[in-house]
């Protein structure tokens, strides 16, 4: 393992009998940098999150985090990890700062040094003034954030977060975001998976894209769009309950055309030239948009489908 990566991963594999949830992958991560995992519901993201915390054993394959092999020193390699769960986990009846005092008490931290660490995470976490409240009382948001906290308890030098801001509303998403940021720029690696693409691209300097257990693309975000979508997409809108027989129509428009329930994109360099062509050519619909491409864009070609699938 070199001094720049934090975690190595050659080959891994994850079964269940004779299911293979993670086949094969091989990645890195270095130190101080955020590195993300997309990928549909069942594609091994979850399996291979469990991989990198120490907790769940390969099936075959090597895996290295701060050089040490998570077979013989995983009780020493969860000791230096944060790890934030999809779902949170507090004790509701508990007050904020006695939730974050007892968790550090698994790190047999000191008192002087729990009671210093308390307050300086709850003033990260925006949460100084609700310390001696229930954590009941909190909102999702402020909830979200305690989990947070509570997973820097220890000063992990590699943080993990699965979903760290599902079913948040817009604003405490962003709050997170910019908590998140700070992390990084104080030297924490951050690894996360995440449903949202804008999330994605807003927090991850490289990610992955995974799929049926393999990794079907990696990069910074913006190189995938550009690697794998066009410059610009045409949104179109037509009053019809199926858009199924339009494609065939569509398709000398666009380098590639995506049907969805709702809408039909046009994959194209220059939006408004198409739409010109289109018109011309008697296509009309109800609406149009011409935007950038995106990550999801990226995941619909790599994957055929959208996360909620």
């Amino acid at each position: 393992m070199t001094s720049d990566h934090i975690l190595e991963a050659h080959e891994l594999v994850k079964r269940f009998g004779d299911f293979t949830a993670v086949n094969a992958v091989s990645f890195e991560i270095e130190r101080g940098e955020s590195f993300g995992f997309l990928g549909p519901n069942g594609a091994g993201k979850t399996s291979t999150m469990r991989m990198i915390s120490a907790v769940s054993q390969p099936t075959s394959g090597a895996l290295s985090i701060f050089g040490l092999d998570p077979s013989t020193h995983g009780p020493e390699i969860r000791g230096r990890l944060g790890v934030v769960p999809q779902e949170d986990t507090l004790e509701l009846e508990l007050s904020v700062r006695l939730n974050l005092e007892m968790y550090g008490r698994y790190f047999d931290l000191p008192r002087r040094l729990l009671r210093e660490r308390t307050a300086e995470l709850l003033e990260f976490a925006q949460l100084s003034e609700r310390a001696d409240d229930k954590v009941d009382n909190l909102s999702g948001g402020m909830k979200r954030r305690l989990t947070i906290a509570r997973a820097l308890i220890n000063k992990p030098e590699l943080l993990i977060l699965d979903e760290p801001t599902t079913g948040l509303d817009p604003q405490a998403r962003h709050l997170l975001w910019e908590r998140l940021y700070r992390l990084k720029r104080e030297g924490v690696t951050l690894i996360i998976t995440t449903h949202y693409m804008d999330e994605a691209e807003q927090l991850c300097d490289r990610l992955v894209v995974m799929d049926h257990g393999d990794i079907v693309a990696e990069g910074a975000p913006r190189d995938l769009i550009s690697r794998h979508s066009t410059r610009e997409v045409v949104e179109l809108r037509f009053g019809t309950d199926s858009h199924e027989e339009l494609h065939y129509r569509l398709a000398p428009f666009a380098q590639r055309v995506e049907v969805l329930p709702d809408r039909v994109l046009l994959y194209v360099d220059e939006g408004d030239e198409t739409l010109q062509a289109l018109h011309a050519a008697g296509v009309t619909p109800t609406s149009a948009l011409v935007r950038r491409s995106s990550l999801e864009d990226v995941f619909l070609h790599l994957t055929g489908r959208t996360l909620v699938d």
